[in-house]
């Protein structure tokens, strides 16, 4: 397989079109080797407009979103060199190693042993050293390394728990997939002050959900 042309189609077949047109977003894609945080039996699809099972079928939820949801979030998020950014939800490393690129250091917390191991494996192959991955329940994030720049849910959730809206600084961003299918909408919260948050909501789209992230009571008749 030719990953470099497979890798040049995605970015001009699927991301652009998204409305992704931040230069650098777009040159960090072309960098980072996407296929190396891919599992091998899906390697042939790690360019595909899709989400790709990380453990067997997929169970749990537990995937790679797809590159143009990725893409999109980086774009909206505009980390900074200087932030420091929590991410929920590692998976394969592959976010994380997006995030690394443009900021100072990245936390990451995947509740899944195997798949934190993973992570910090395809992370250190990459060459990646400012990532910390650790096997954690992100639902409740880490207050005590907080606060922090950015926070990214790479997953959906029914609701943004406060208390990690909480480990926002003061002009923070939180970006996470809200809401129950077949809608869903990509969530960006800054936190405006000690108490005020401002929250806009860009585009729709679906993904797993989080894991142990609290769902609305479901009404039977």
């Amino acid at each position: 397989m030719n990953f470099e042309q497979a890798r040049f189609n995605m970015i001009e077949q699927q991301i652009r079109p998204w409305n992704v047109l931040d230069g650098e977003v777009l040159d960090l894609l072309s960098q980072v080797r996407r296929e190396a945080f891919v599992p091998v039996a899906h390697q042939s699809l790690a360019f595909a407009d899709l989400e790709l099972p990380l453990r067997g079928s997929g169970e749990n939820g537990q995937c790679m979103l797809a590159p143009k949801v990725e893409a999109r979030m980086l774009q909206d998020l505009a980390v900074q060199k200087h932030e420091k950014v929590l991410e929920i939800g590692t998976g394969s490393g592959y976010m994380a190693a997006l995030l690394a690129q443009r900021a100072q250091r990245v936390i990451t917390l995947e509740i899944d042993a195997e798949l934190a191991n993973l992570a910090r494996s395809n992370l250190g192959k990459a060459g990646i050293t400012n990532v910390d991955v650790r096997q954690a329940d992100g639902a409740k994030g880490i207050p005590a390394d907080g606060p922090f720049d950015v926070i990214v849910l790479s997953g959906s959730v029914a609701e943004v728990p406060h208390k990690l809206l909480e480990q926002l600084k003061t002009g923070g961003r939180l970006m996470a997939i809200v809401g129950n299918a077949p809608v869903m909408r990509a969530t960006l919260i800054t936190r405006t002050s000690a108490v005020e948050y401002l929250s806009t909501q860009g585009w729709d789209t679906l993904a797993p959900r989080l894991l142990n992230f609290p769902e609305h009571p479901r009404f039977s008749f």
